[in-house]
C-alpha cells in the first residue's frame, strides 16, 4: 500500500490507515494474551476467598461482599474483557470505539455504586480501603473512558493508556483479594485466640 501524492501533499486512503492501525493492534497481541488468560485464571481466586469466608464464618452480609468481594471479580473481568476487545478482528475501528466507551461508561457507574454500599457494609473501610476498592477502580473506568476519546485523535496513545488500564485493573484484582484473604486469616486467629483464652479458666478447674 503506497501512499498518493497530489500536488506535493501525501494522502493516506482509509484501507492504508486501517492497516496501520490493525499492525498497532498486532503489536499488543502477546501483551493481552498474557493479561486475559491471567485475568481468567484469577477469577477463580475470588471464588476460593469466598468460600473462605463462609468457613471463617466472618462478621458482615450482603453489603460486604458487594462493596470487597463482587469488585474483584468485576476488575478481572474487566481486565480479561479489554483483552478480549483487543483481540477482535474489527471492521471499523469505530466499532472498537464504541465499545470501549460503553466500558468505560459502565464501569463508572459501578465505582459509584461501589463507593455506595461501602458505606452502608458492617465492616468500616479505612483510608486504605478507600483507595483501593473505590478511589482507583473509579479512575481506571474514568482512564478507560478517556481512552475511547483520545482513540478518535491519537490511536497510538490511546492503546497505551488501555493497555496500562488493564494491567491497573489486573493489580487491583489481585491486591484486594490478597487483602481480603488475610483480613480473614487475621480475624480467625483472633477468634481461635479468644476461643482458647476463654476454654482456659475452665480446663483449669
Amino acid at each position: 500500500m503506497v501512499p498518493i501524492f497530489s500536488s506535493g501533499v501525501c494522502i493516506i486512503l482509509p484501507s492504508q490507515r486501517l492497516g496501520r492501525i490493525e499492525d498497532m493492534f498486532s503489536n499488543w497481541e502477546n501483551f493481552y494474551v498474557i493479561t486475559g488468560s491471567s485475568a481468567g485464571a484469577l477469577t477463580g481466586l475470588q471464588f476460593v476467598v469466598i468460600t473462605l469466608i463462609a468457613q471463617a464464618r466472618t462478621a458482615g452480609g450482603m453489603q460486604d461482599i458487594r462493596a470487597f468481594g463482587t469488585p474483584t471479580v468485576v476488575h478481572f473481568c474487566t481486565a480479561l474483557l479489554i483483552s478480549a476487545l483487543m483481540t477482535v478482528p474489527w471492521r471499523t475501528l469505530t466499532e472498537f470505539d464504541v465499545c470501549l466507551a460503553l466500558c468505560g461508561i459502565a464501569g463508572i457507574a459501578y465505582s459509584l455504586s461501589i463507593f455506595v454500599h461501602a458505606r452502608r457494609a458492617a465492616y468500616t473501610p479505612d483510608l486504605e480501603d478507600w483507595i483501593w476498592y473505590t478511589v482507583l477502580p473509579f479512575i481506571a473506568h474514568i482512564a478507560l473512558a478517556a481512552a475511547a476519546l483520545v482513540l478518535l485523535w491519537n490511536t497510538g496513545y490511546a492503546l497505551d493508556i488501555v493497555a496500562a488500564d488493564t494491567l491497573l485493573f489486573l493489580l487491583l484484582g489481585i491486591h484486594n483479594a490478597w487483602d481480603t484473604v488475610t483480613y480473614i486469616a487475621v480475624q480467625h486467629m483472633k477468634k481461635s485466640n479468644e476461643a482458647a483464652d476463654g476454654s482456659s479458666p475452665k480446663a483449669s478447674t
